[in-house]
């Protein structure tokens, strides 16, 4: 079964997304929809087809929250330096994302994925647009498979064809 759990919290979330496709929380109750389906298997299967990846989510190492203040003295062409001016420039908290307890690999491999999504934006130069959003999310669906990113993308797809 394509969903098994929360098919209901999927579609409100997905209407939600369509009619603000600002809101954030929306994108958190289709991928709490998502969480036990059979694609969410499929795509942890995929990511842990990779050696390096698997032992990364066996460890489940949890990284600290950043400190912006500490990551703006690190040098300016640095990846950590990068994030925090990013993170300053836009008011964004980097510790935005809704929580997940870790109780699975499918629980980390999520939880590691909301933590890291505007590191994502800074490597691949994708805005936080709605448009950068959705360059974002076909990258990591090439990445990872990850369902979410199919369910975004159709989103997108289905609110340009039906925007005036």
């Amino acid at each position: 079964m394509l969903f098994t759990t929360n098919l209901i919290g999927v579609t409100k979330g997905i209407i939600s997304l369509l009619q603000n496709p600002g809101n954030t929380l929306s994108v958190y109750d289709i991928e709490d929809g998502l969480k036990e389906s059979c694609l969410q298997r499929l795509s942890l299967q995929y990511v842990k087809s990779d050696q390096a990846t698997a032992q990364i989510i066996a460890q489940r190492y949890l990284a600290a929250s950043p400190c912006l203040e500490t990551l703006l003295k690190l040098p300016e062409d640095s990846l950590g330096y990068h994030y925090a001016t990013h993170l300053i420039s836009l008011n964004f908290d980097p510790n935005f994302y809704r929580s997940i307890q870790v109780n699975s690999d499918t629980d980390y491999r999520l939880l590691r994925l909301r933590q890291t999504h505007d590191i994502w934006h800074i490597v691949t130069g994708f805005g936080v647009d709605v448009t950068g959003e959705l360059q974002l999310k076909a990258f990591e669906l090439s990445q990872t498979r990850r369902p979410l990113a199919i369910v975004l993308l159709l989103g997108g797809l289905f609110g340009a064809l039906f925007s005036s």
